[in-house]
């Protein structure tokens, strides 16, 4: 009997932003979708838009599994991931240990498949989901900031922030085409459908 999967449905109950009162609760599998679909957009973006080699499908798969180590860690609140390079290290190596345990978990025939989505090999494929990961944060910073609820006002500008800091051109696109879309209620959302 493996267990790989299971574990994986289990993505439901790691709650993100323990330190922040949301008006909606997200948990890391909402979060992983989320990340998937803007990983697919910035991969068609980027292959679209400005003509660079990149293959979306494979973005969007890297994105479905980016936080799934985070059965067994729990999700670090950035505050602590980030404050300094030692805990951050050492955060590294939990991540390894957990998707250890996960390719564990899975049949010899399939772990080829999975350790590149758990490990995030690809370097361009890590950078673009990283920047999907960042845009999911944001978005929420926004539905968060749209509901009335201004704990998330500083996080929204920092996420912001780090995604100009990323210098994509995908995500610089994604911003400028779809991004104010976002704060707006469904009323607001229905009104002129279609492009701008």
């Amino acid at each position: 009997m493996y267990k790989f999967f299971a574990y994986i449905s289990r993505m439901k109950y790691i709650n993100r932003w323990s330190l922040m009162r949301s008006s909606v609760p997200e948990n890391i599998q909402e979060h992983s979708h989320m990340a998937a679909v803007l990983a697919h957009a910035l991969g068609v973006i980027r292959r679209d838009v400005f003509g660079r080699p990149c293959d979306p499908d494979a973005c969007a798969a890297a994105a479905l599994f980016h936080d799934a180590t985070e059965i067994f860690t729990g999700d670090l609140p950035t505050p602590i991931k980030y404050y300094s390079p030692a805990i951050r290290e050492a955060y590294h190596q939990v991540e390894d240990v957990a998707a250890d345990k996960l390719l564990g978990m899975l049949p010899g025939e399939l772990r080829g498949a999975y350790e590149p989505l758990l490990r995030e090999a690809d370097p361009e494929i890590r950078r673009i989901v990283k920047a999907a990961d960042k845009l999911s944060a944001y978005i929420k910073c926004l539905e968060e900031l749209e509901a009335g609820n201004n704990e998330f006002g500083d996080a929204a500008g920092e996420t912001l922030e780090a995604l100009r800091r990323m210098e994509l051109e995908e995500v610089t696109w994604f911003l400028e085409h779809f991004a104010e879309a976002f704060g707006l209620t469904l009323d607001g959302l229905q009104r002129g459908q279609g492009g701008p």
